[in-house]
């Protein structure tokens, strides 16, 4: 089998990856060619262009990024062509990927979706579009199979893939020392800091984290850095008690006491790994403005979208400063702490069982044959 992925972010990298391993134990023979990142490259190393050249955030970067936006797209398309695959496996990255879908679609190219775009959070007729263009979607979230069926699309419903990433991470004492002397941290308890993996937003946030060292004396802070961004762009926010780790970032997880997490998939392995957090977040002011107008939810961060409730804080634009970061930080390492966790134990069950990459693997394999 030959299949064509296209992943544009960090946690699609992640997540393909494990399908791709999941594919080829299925069937040694499998070959891939795709968009995404160092992970699905170790599995297969037929790269054609990296996440890091095509996630641009907001609607203001868009639209000053179209120009190379739409360069990819035409290459994308004559690509695909060449390849001709057995199927097209679409990665979330709905603003690229259903361009694509329906480009494959009039073409006689089998689609799969994975990890459906969150069109249950605005404009939610998408729902109709992605219908008319993909042949099999696999949800990860449970609330979505329900969402569709409103539209008559029959999902297939697979679990998060993340219960597996993480739950095959083990962490001994020893490693937990190594880890520590390695990265040259102190025994103090450690506050995480995960301000995202696009530029922008890492612009954007990471200073206003980075306002409450003082106010924690007590706690070392430590930043997971993001695998596309390198160390010269991130020392302009460096401060000489600041430490900065690249490529760590489930081994931050498995120690720290709390985190500060920029709201998407970060949040709920946050969650999965049981750690304390605040969520930050802070756009473009005229992204802002207009996600404000389009965008029909309750919360931003997936843990509390899941849950249905304000398990977790979430610090949104003027509320992201320092004396709010602050009084949340004080909460959750103190009085939140216990119903916080609780949470987590909830959202874990929501969440679905393991095995989502071999699950939508056998699924895609099945679909074909």
């Amino acid at each position: 089998m030959k299949f064509y992925i296209i992943a544009g972010e960090a946690s699609g990298d992640l997540h393909a990856s494990n399908l791709m391993k999941a594919l080829k134990s299925e069937d040694s023979e499998t070959q891939f060619r795709f968009w995404g990142g160092d992970l699905m490259n170790a599995q297969s190393p037929n790269i054609i262009k990296h996440y890091n050249d095509m996630a641009f955030m907001g609607f203001t970067e868009v639209l000053f990024n179209l120009r190379t936006i739409k360069a990819n797209l035409s290459f994308c398309k004559q690509d695909l062509l060449e390849y001709n695959p057995d199927a097209l496996i679409l990665v979330d990255y709905p603003g690229f990927n259903l361009r694509i879908a329906k480009f494959a679609k009039s073409k006689n190219i089998k689609v799969f979706y994975y990890i459906s775009p969150k069109v249950w959070a605005w404009n939610k007729k998408r729902a109709i579009k992605i219908k008319a263009c993909v042949d099999e979607m696999f949800t990860i979230f449970p609330f979505e199979s329900k969402f569709y069926q409103k539209y008559n699309f029959d999902v297939n419903y697979v679990g998060h893939p993340l219960l597996d990433a993480i739950d095959n991470i083990s962490f001994s004492n020893n490693e937990k020392d190594s880890f520590l002397s390695k990265n040259k941290l102190s025994n103090k308890p450690i506050i995480a800091l995960l301000p995202g993996s696009r530029k922008q937003e890492v612009a954007r946030i990471l200073s206003e984290m980075l306002s409450v060292q003082s106010y924690f004396p007590d706690y070392q802070f430590v930043i997971a850095g993001a695998p596309s961004l390198n160390i010269e762009f991130y020392k302009t926010f460096l401060s000489d008690n600041t430490t900065i780790i690249f490529d760590q970032t489930y081994n931050l997880l498995k120690i720290a006491e709390a985190a500060l997490v920029t709201s998407g998939t970060a949040t709920l392995e946050t969650a999965i790994f049981n750690v304390p957090q605040v969520v930050c977040y802070k756009a473009g002011s005229l992204t802002y403005q207009i996600a404000k107008r389009l965008i029909n939810v309750k919360f931003i961060s997936l843990v509390n979208l899941i849950l249905n409730k304000e398990a977790v804080a979430e610090l949104i634009q003027d509320d992201l400063n320092t004396n709010r970061i602050s009084e949340e930080l004080y909460k959750i390492l103190g009085s939140n702490k216990k119903q916080q966790l609780n949470d987590y134990k909830r959202l874990r069950e929501l969440l679905g069982g393991h095995g989502a990459s071999a699950k939508t693997a056998t699924l895609m394999l099945k679909t074909l044959n």
